[in-house]
């Protein structure tokens, strides 16, 4: 069964590979797709990117079979120039650990141990021995996470919690260090691998920069939009196949673990039964992005580096930039579901629905002993805790904070048909 469904995966594959375009290695020419061909009302599609604009954006392209639809900067900002991908660089990370697994330098269900040493970690040997790869690709080390720095690799930032793979939780160490593991593994630094099995190979620019604790790509926009597009012919650039290994793609873009269903390896996914965000231990029903087409996976990244993949549709669309009034956090979904939900009402044959899913952004305003919601649509105002429990309530547009104690919280602010949800911090 396992060889017919790898058999009509790579069947599937090649079908998709002939109607896409691969833009050149190098150079500036990229073919287009006019919006008319598409049936794409002009107003409608001004009124997206006018969206994106006036929310901090620098950049926003969408790739339809692999030409580029629409292709906008703002605020200043130009093609050439390079931006940070956040934590949207994760997936990468994710891809070149299963291009050195294919290459036989490492295996994921093996311990991290073996290709970054010994003492990684500050848990005992037996514990750091138990961490594999597998665990740190799909954020379930069991490192602690509580009154440490997330983002320190240091030993002594690296303390055990629980046993790996009980406990999903968005750990930007353990993710970090396995730049280590593909060092090790490889005997080249993270940044030559990158060169050498990805960039060059699907003509990207840019590269992997220290930031505190961080290694953060650094790329122009269309850069970032070829990693889609390879990610959309899964792993296929043109002749070129870099991810020879199927199995392992499928499982990077599809459920990793039963913690946290939305998560593959280092990769987002939509249309799941349910969903935790970074900073939560809590799983939300329903789908990640709920206006979006269920097969949409995409990297994510701080301040909304979006890179999201949307098979279905052929399509690939790009936004990064700076944090969009009220949309915050490290994986912030709202800006992408209202991206997804205009995207899915441009044809000028369908007459648009009323989505009344998240795609209502309302500004909130944090003082010392109130949060008040600046819209007067808003209704009812919800904190929750990171344990799940509702602390506060009340209807209206403004909640009490006077007694609540200094801490990350989750404020769902409703209108008559909408809710939108931010995690906020309390003094």
């Amino acid at each position: 069964m396992k060889k017919l469904l790898l058999l009509f995966i790579l069947f599937q594959a090649s079908l998709n590979a002939q109607s896409l375009y691969f833009p050149p290695l190098s150079g500036n020419a990229w073919e287009t797709l006019s919006p008319e061909s598409l049936n794409w009302c002009p107003d409608s599609l001004q009124a997206l990117v006018d969206y994106v604009g006036n929310n901090n954006s620098k950049a926003f392209i969408i790739l339809k079979d692999g030409k580029i639809v629409t292709e906008n900067y703002y605020n200043g900002f130009a093609a050439t120039d390079n931006w940070y991908w956040a934590s949207a660089g994760k997936t990468v990370t994710a891809f070149l650990v299963g291009m050195a697994q294919q290459e036989g330098l490492l295996d994921i269900n093996e311990s991290s141990s073996i290709y970054q040493g010994a003492g990684w970690t500050d848990c005992t040997p037996q514990q750091e021995q138990a961490i594999t790869v597998l665990n740190q690709l799909d954020m379930t080390s069991g490192l602690l996470t509580d009154g440490v720095e997330l983002d320190c690799t240091e030993d002594t930032c690296l303390q055990y919690f629980t046993e790996p793979g009980t406990r999903w939780f968005y750990h930007n160490a353990p993710y970090t260090r396995l730049d280590k593991v593909i060092e090790g593994a490889s005997g080249i630094s993270f940044n030559q691998f990158y060169n050498t099995r990805l960039k060059n190979r699907i003509g990207m620019n840019g590269l992997y920069l220290p930031s505190g604790y961080n290694n953060v790509n650094f790329s122009t926009p269309r850069s970032f939009a070829r990693f889609g597009l390879l990610l959309l012919n899964r792993g296929v650039w043109a002749n070129d196949t870099l991810m020879e290994d199927e199995e392992y793609f499928e499982a990077m873009i599809n459920t990793s673990q039963d913690l946290n269903k939305s998560y593959g390896y280092l990769t987002w996914l939509n249309g799941k039964e349910s969903y935790q965000l970074p900073g939560v231990t809590i799983n939300f029903p329903g789908s990640l992005m709920p206006d979006a087409p269920a097969d949409l996976y995409a990297a994510i990244g701080k301040d909304g580096q979006y890179n999201m993949v949307i098979p279905s549709l052929n399509m690939v669309v790009i936004r990064m930039g700076e944090e969009a009034g009220g949309i915050t956090g490290l994986v912030p979904t709202i800006m992408g579901n209202e991206i997804m939900r205009r995207i899915g009402e441009m044809d000028c044959n369908v007459t648009s629905n009323n989505h009344s899913s998240i795609n209502w952004l309302p500004q909130f305003l944090v003082t010392e002993h109130t949060i008040e919601v600046q819209d007067e649509q808003c209704d009812r105002i919800e904190l929750i805790d990171l344990q799940g429990r509702i602390i506060s309530k009340t209807n209206g547009n403004t909640i009490s904070t006077t007694d609540i104690k200094s801490g990350i919280y989750l404020l769902s602010m409703w209108s008559n048909k909408s809710v939108s949800r931010q995690k906020i911090f309390i003094k």
